[in-house]
């Protein structure tokens, strides 16, 4: 069994109309897509009412597992970080 048989999906050459599909360091085209839907929502002007829901979140009967989970993910970056 060749080498490149063992694990199909890591080995794959891509073809020429696959060219456009390689993303090699970061996702261009997920990219692309998050920053424009980041710009309508910006322009939608929904982050005063998102905030203001995040905050009755964080004040209501979710807020302590919300802040749990935040610790969590803020320990879990920093570990990764040093």
């Amino acid at each position: 069994m060749a080498d490149n048989d063992q694990n199909p999906s890591t080995n794959q050459q891509p073809t020429q109309g696959d060219k456009n599909q390689i993303q090699g360091e970061g996702n261009y085209d997920a990219a692309r897509k998050f920053d424009a839907e980041e710009r309508a929502f910006v322009e939608k002007g929904g982050i005063e009412q998102k905030a203001r829901e995040a905050e009755q979140a964080l004040d209501g009967p979710e807020g302590e597992d919300l802040e749990r989970a935040r610790k969590e993910s803020g320990a879990r970056g920093a570990q990764s970080d040093g």
